[in-house]
Formats: structure tokens, C-alpha cells, sequence
């Protein structure tokens, strides 16, 4: 079975109404318990947690997929620097296939190395970003070459060696939790719960009482070959456009197309799809639409009419007065 039908096959258990989680219920459940056991190694100092010098902001989810977390620390890293911070920031590197970690990543970084999303973070920020499974490893090495006031950990919510004076978790509440079950059998990294441990949640696709809301809205269309070059979205009206998304949730993508006005059709792929101009061979000159984070790995070979459609994450005001104060805190 290909990896693209065995995710078809889980996302369809997870957020279906499949009864083929029961088998895997065990396995789950052993999950779970293996998650609240390491969280309290270190919580109760038998792992070590390593404090850096330097304030580190967490982003991160507790299911698999895409929850909006790169555009927001995107978003968190431009409005930090707007007011007076020097930021850096981590990331995985999921996918890369350097030879060794950690990794600087620049915005010329090759994205099979070094992780698409990685690549992504240092083209939108124009900051340090440095790319390593290792976090803390990682975020030695970023505060060696380029010391800074706060670091923010993409997708770290997870990497508890790693100590965080802020943490901000992604929910998306189209999605919600699916089944409500762990790894195997559910979409989730650890249980519910755990998002009433966080600092504050922050919701896509809709709010609470007890969460921030962001807004995840569509850009100009960029040229890949041609940056520079700018189309409005609305300029696609009237023409069929191929839609490519090689996300955690492509159908957020499509339908974000399809709000605009467009007609689109869709070639949804796994998430981090490793790119090749066949892939994209779609026998038409239609325009071609896709991801930012699909983008960076589409460069090297793309053609004149295909386009990225950036998107800007927009927050509450309340959440960046509330991150604000607890930053006024906690650099005391």
C-alpha cells in the first residue's frame, strides 16, 4: 500500500465514522499511558530540562496534521520583531535528509536537506532559524551564531527537554479531535487533556470562551518562477485552476480557493509530498495554485504558470495583549 492510500485509510478511521480504530484500541491506549509517563519524568526532574538563555515560546498541537502552527509562528515572529524583540527560531526539520543536525536554514536552504517547512520559516521571517530533532541541541547552536531575546520552538510542544516560559497550542476546531483517541487508533499526540495544561489555545475555523481565534486568510497569488510578479485571487475567476496542496489538511486549502471564487480542481497529496515536475504534469495550461510550504519544493523545476498563495495569519488583539504581558513578565 502506498504512503498516500495508508493516510487516506487513517484520516478516514480518525475523523470517519469507521469502527476500524476498535482493533487498535489497545495500542492506543498503551500510547497514551507512555505519553503521561514520560510528561511526568519531566515534571518530576527524572529527565532533565534544559533552560536556555533566552525565552522560548512553544507552538505547537496535540494531534497529527496540520493545525495552522507554521503561519502562526510566522505570524508571532513578525509582530515580535515590530515590537523591538530579536527572535530565532527551531524547527524540526521533518522529512530532511541532512547528514547531520543541527542545521542553519537559510532562505536558499535546499528543502529535501533541511525540511520544507524549515525552508518556508526562514523565507517568511528573514530571521535565524535553525533546523534539528534535538531542540535543545538546536537552540544552542542558533544562540551561539545569533543570540537573541526570544526563541520560538515550531511544532515543540511534544519536546519537554526543552524548558518554555510560553505555550501556545493550535486547534482545529473543523476537525476537532477526531475520534478522541490516541496514536494508532486517534489523530491524538496525547490525550485532551492536556490542552488545559497550555497557556493559551489558539483555534482555527472557529472560538471559545477559552481560546484565542486566528483567521487564516488567503494573499495575492506569487508567480514561483517570478516572485515579484502578483495576482489578486479573484483574477483566477472564470478559468479552471488546478488546486495542489501537499498539507496536513489539504481540503482547508481547496476550500479556502473555492470561497474565493474560484473553480478549482483539487490534487490533494500526503503531507511534506516530495515534489517532482510529474506530479504537476497536468497535460493543460491552466494555472496551477498551490501552498507556500508546497512552493519552496516546487521551484527548482516550475513553470510560468504556477503560483503560490501565501497565507496571513490573523489573531485576536486580546491574544498578542496577553502574550505581551506574560513576555513583560517573564523577561523581568
Amino acid at each position: 500500500m502506498t504512503r498516500a492510500r495508508w493516510e487516506q485509510r487513517l484520516q478516514n478511521i480518525w475523523y470517519g465514522k469507521s469502527i476500524a480504530y476498535v482493533p487498535l484500541l489497545p495500542l492506543s491506549w498503551l500510547y497514551c499511558a507512555a505519553a503521561a509517563v514520560r510528561r511526568l519524568a519531566y515534571r518530576s526532574g527524572l529527565l532533565g530540562i534544559t533552560r536556555l538563555n533566552c525565552r522560548v515560546i512553544v507552538v505547537g498541537n496535540i494531534s497529527v496534521g496540520g493545525t495552522g502552527k507554521t503561519p502562526l509562528v510566522i505570524a508571532l515572529a513578525e509582530r515580535l520583531q515590530q515590537a523591538g524583540f530579536s527572535i530565532g527560531i527551531l524547527a524540526r526539520g521533518y522529512l530532511g535528509r541532512a547528514s547531520h543536525w543541527p542545521q542553519p536554514v537559510s532562505a536558499g536552504s535546499d528543502p529535501q536537506q533541511l525540511g520544507d517547512e524549515a525552508v518556508l520559516l526562514a523565507r517568511k521571517t528573514r530571521t535565524a532559524v535553525f533546523a534539528g530533532p534535538q531542540r535543545v541541541t538546536a537552540g544552542r547552536a542558533l544562540l551561539q551564531l545569533s543570540p537573541c531575546d526570544v526563541l520560538i520552538c515550531d511544532d515543540g510542544l511534544q519536546h519537554y527537554a526543552l524548558h518554555r516560559d510560553v505555550e501556545i497550542a493550535t486547534l482545529d476546531v473543523t476537525r476537532g479531535h477526531g475520534n478522541g483517541f490516541c496514536l494508532p487508533a486517534g489523530p491524538l499526540r496525547e490525550p485532551a487533556s492536556r490542552l488545559r495544561q497550555v497557556d493559551a489555545v489558539v483555534t482555527v475555523g472557529g472560538g471559545s470562551d477559552h481560546s484565542y481565534t486566528m483567521q487564516l486568510v488567503a494573499a495575492a497569488a506569487r508567480q514561483i518562477t517570478n516572485p515579484a510578479n502578483r495576482r489578486d485571487l479573484v483574477s483566477f475567476q472564470g478559468k479552471p485552476v488546478h488546486a495542489v496542496a501537499g498539507i496536513g489538511d489539504p481540503q482547508r486549502f481547496f476550500a479556502m480557493l473555492r470561497r474565493a471564487g474560484l473553480t478549482i480542481q483539487a490534487h490533494p497529496f500526503t503531507d511534506h509530498h516530495p515534489f517532482r515536475a510529474t506530479d504537476l504534469d497536468f497535460a493543460d495550461d491552466n494555472p496551477v495554485l498551490m501552498t507556500e510550504k508546497d512552493a519552496v519544493k516546487c521551484q527548482a523545476f516550475a513553470k510560468a504558470h504556477w503560483w503560490s498563495v501565501p497565507v496571513d495569519a490573523q489573531l485576536d488583539t486580546a491574544f498578542y495583549d496577553w502574550l505581551f504581558s506574560v513576555l513583560a513578565r517573564t523577561l523581568i
